[in-house]
């Protein structure tokens, strides 16, 4: 006996006036980083600031994750209701993440070769132009952050005044934490950071004679991009993998079957759970059961709790004395 839940699934697709927001704001955020970008790379190799340089390429780092957010809601919009995506669009999002991981780790390592040959060779450093730079970049990121911030706002406002409009709270989820807008936005903090760096760094040399600061900073940003990249990779290949089964969803769904139907002797003989969306799961699962009458929809109950099963696929096979 199989039975299959798709009506969940299927609320999960749309498409709201708030992720349209978000979009536009990734969009111009993500134009404005790779701009930037391109500037403060110019300017580090122009200016022979390794700060400078490694806070360009850690941007681009950035440039890459938001390019990526906006990317996905393009797809989303897009592919919402092609029946080919069985479960939508967002592993397009996690696999465009895993390239651009591995190129990252390539770049982080060109970063700390560059880095260790203006340690063994210094050459000057134009102090006041590069700070400049690094100061325009600072006050972009921050630009940036509340661009995202603002939209962030508004899809979360958008959410709590649609939370009951929905079965199972699925717009309050999708909409009020929009995990894709968060991580756009965290990128755009942590970049700021990295300049706020860099400036110290130049300023140190400046007014210190302290060149070697300007190298070593060269150093700890490329760390991380290397940290970030890693990062990545490991979240996107468990993804791709569908390694989730140590997630704690998991044994939740087994004890709930378990407990709730001690009674009639049920329990999960097989259970398979893995992720389908930022924030979404499918499961399959068997129970053996004494019961003559135990029908799925009595199974999803027990683990109907968990919202984030938005598929499941249940076989009962009944002992037979």
């Amino acid at each position: 006996m199989h039975t299959h839940d798709l009506s969940a699934w299927k609320h999960d697709h749309h498409f709201g006036a708030d992720n349209t927001s978000a979009e536009r704001s990734t969009r111009l955020v993500m134009w404005i980083t790779a701009v930037m970008m391109v500037v403060e790379i110019g300017a580090g190799w122009w200016f022979n600031s390794m700060a400078l340089l490694a806070d360009g390429w850690h941007m681009s780092s950035h440039a890459l994750a938001i390019g990526l957010s906006a990317f996905a809601y393009a797809a989303a919009r897009r592919y919402a209701r092609d029946p080919r995506f069985a479960f939508g669009t967002w592993k397009i999002e996690v696999l465009a993440g895993f390239a651009s991981a591995l190129v990252l780790l390539g770049i982080a390592a060109l970063m700390v070769v560059g880095s260790l040959e203006r340690l063994w060779s210094p050459s000057a450093i134009h102090y006041p132009e590069a700070i400049s730079v690094a100061v325009l970049g600072l006050v972009v990121n921050l630009v940036c952050a509340r661009l995202l911030g603002g939209a962030h706002h508004h899809g979360h406002d958008h959410g709590h005044g649609h939370d009951h409009d929905h079965d199972h709270g699925h717009a309050h989820d999708d909409h009020g934490h929009d995990l894709n807008l968060r991580s756009a936005y965290i990128h755009v903090v942590a970049d700021a950071a990295t300049s706020v760096l860099a400036i110290a760094a130049l300023l140190g040399g400046w007014f210190y004679g302290w060149a070697w600061l300007d190298p070593a900073m060269g150093i700890v940003g490329a760390v991380l991009v290397a940290m970030w990249a890693k990062g990545l990779l490991k979240e996107t290949g468990k993804v791709l993998l569908d390694r989730e089964m140590d997630h704690p969803v998991t044994e939740a769904i087994r004890e709930g079957v378990e407990t709730m139907l001690a009674a009639s002797e049920t329990r999960v003989a097989d259970l398979h759970v893995w992720r389908v969306g930022r924030d979404a799961y499918a499961c399959a699962l068997t129970v053996v059961t004494h019961s003559l009458t135990l029908t799925a929809d009595e199974v999803r109950a027990c683990f109907s709790m968990h919202e984030e099963i938005r598929h499941s696929t249940v076989e009962i096979q009944r002992c037979v004395d």
